[in-house]
């Protein structure tokens, strides 16, 4: 049995899109599916385009959303010399040829197609001529010969079988007049030399496999089995740009995404398995293959994506969500974020969890915990801290004083115990003083949240309050 052997091969030219996250994805649950192997190339042959930062980037992102690959990263650009190897192995067999044209002349050819109706597309000028018709030192091109008869078959393991007929294939460069070669040719010699199996990758590559199949042909080795995925649009089915939201691997976890939600995310955009939703990463690997995705086009769905971040999340260790936490307030000014705080944030953790459906927004709830006396509070905490409620929480100041044992147990039985005492309802008692300790309407438990601060902070916000 052959192993299998996938592999994601990305452009350092810009960010890690979510289409580009959703097909490494893809290739590396395939791989794991079958115990096989998944591989990582760096398609860097623009040169002028490509970036360290976006190498970066991508490796960043790759190890953020767990897709590990089994062998070191192979960078395109190190290996012209064996693309241009097989070039010239091409026009040695006379299965290539040297071309001549001037981009004054393909130009013209251009054009005079274009009048006539026909595409943009060589005319095959040098395919056949006589080499000693050449210029002397002039540069050239070398172009395959392209099939002239017939039609190639791609079985497409998502798309099915598609067909083009050879006579729309024109004689592609394969080495350009510097002596560079192209994506097209590029890209076969590499997934040839690295054993890939099978070819997952965006269906807008689609077009280029029937070019790049002439490559596989023409030297006599075997096809990978190719798979091109249906785009991800954007929620009203037009192409994802910045105007629906996020499109980058970074930006989503800027804003607070968790990497299993993401991933959770992508993989049933456009994947299913009956009414599975919130699966594991072992989950994931045991159940996909690619007889499960679909052939058209998927919409990014920013709340359903939010709603499975915040199953997520509730899911998560307190520990790791309370570093993540640590690391956004230290760019949140007048917030601490010294051990006593963190360990505020990692008590109330189990409780601001609940309420938050990012990273973001759980950061934003768990500033209160930093902040120092006297708060600022928000209009709803204010309107809550009317002089009757402020008579109240000065009773309770010395109810809490007396609580020795400051636990969430402790504290509610003090406050039941003050309000059943003050003929209040429990509310009238817990509102008030939620808003003098966190500024805001909103927290988890109240308990909760004064065992979290602790009582000697408890009742110096409350202290803040009362004489501020």
């Amino acid at each position: 049995m052959t192993t299998i052997r996938t592999r994601f091969a990305p452009s350092p030219t810009g960010l890690l899109h979510i289409g580009n996250a959703r097909a490494a994805l893809f290739n590396f649950l395939f791989a794991r599916h079958h115990g096989g192997e998944f591989l990582l190339r760096i398609e860097d042959t623009d040169r002028e385009r490509s970036t360290q930062q976006a190498v970066d980037v991508i490796f960043d992102g790759l190890a953020w959303m767990g897709i590990t690959a089994d062998e070191k990263p192979v960078f395109q650009s190190t290996r012209q010399d064996r693309h241009t190897q097989v070039a010239l192995e091409l026009l040695e067999k006379g299965l290539a040829y040297k071309c001549y044209c001037t981009p004054e002349e393909l130009k013209q050819m251009r054009e005079d197609a274009m009048a006539n109706g026909k595409p943009p597309r060589y005319n095959g000028m040098w395919r056949d001529r006589d080499p000693s018709e050449a210029p002397a030192g002039a540069p050239y091109a070398v172009r395959i010969k392209a099939p002239r008869e017939g039609e190639t078959v791609i079985e497409d393991l998502v798309q099915g079988e598609v067909r083009v007929a050879n006579a729309e294939l024109d004689d592609m460069i394969i080495l350009r007049s510097d002596g560079t070669p192209t994506y097209q040719h590029a890209v076969v010699v590499d997934d040839h030399d690295m054993d890939i199996t099978h070819v997952i990758r965006g269906d807008d590559h689609l077009t280029n496999t029937f070019r790049q199949a002439m490559i596989y042909r023409a030297m006599g080795w075997d096809l990978p089995r190719f798979a091109h995925l249906p785009l991800i649009h954007g929620p009203d089915g037009a192409k994802l740009s910045k105007r629906h939201g996020a499109q980058s691997v970074v930006e989503f976890r800027d804003e607070g995404y968790l990497p299993e939600a993401l991933c959770n995310y992508l993989l049933r955009l456009g994947w299913g398995h009956g009414d599975a939703e919130i699966l594991s990463r072992e989950e994931q690997i045991k159940l996909f293959d690619l007889d499960g995705v679909g052939r058209s086009p998927s919409r990014m769905d920013y709340a359903k994506l939010l709603h499975i971040n915040a199953v997520w999340m509730r899911q998560a260790d307190d520990e790791r969500l309370t570093n993540d936490v640590m690391d956004r307030l230290k760019a949140v000014e007048g917030v601490s974020t010294d051990n006593t705080v963190r360990a505020r944030v990692l008590a109330l953790m189990p409780g601001l969890k609940e309420r938050a459906r990012t990273l973001v927004e759980l950061a934003d709830s768990a500033a209160f915990l930093g902040r120092h006396v006297p708060l600022s509070f928000n209009a709803k905490a204010e309107k809550i801290l009317t002089p009757e409620a402020r008579t109240i929480l000065g009773g309770l100041a010395r109810e809490l004083a007396a609580v020795e044992d400051f636990t969430p147990e402790n504290i509610d039985a003090a406050l039941r115990r003050f309000a059943e005492a003050g003929e209040h309802k429990l509310g009238q008692v817990a509102q008030p003083v939620r808003a003098a300790v966190t500024g805001s309407n909103t927290s988890p438990g109240i308990d909760a949240t004064l065992a979290a601060l602790g009582k000697d902070e408890t009742l110096a916000r409350i202290g803040a309050v009362l004489h501020g």
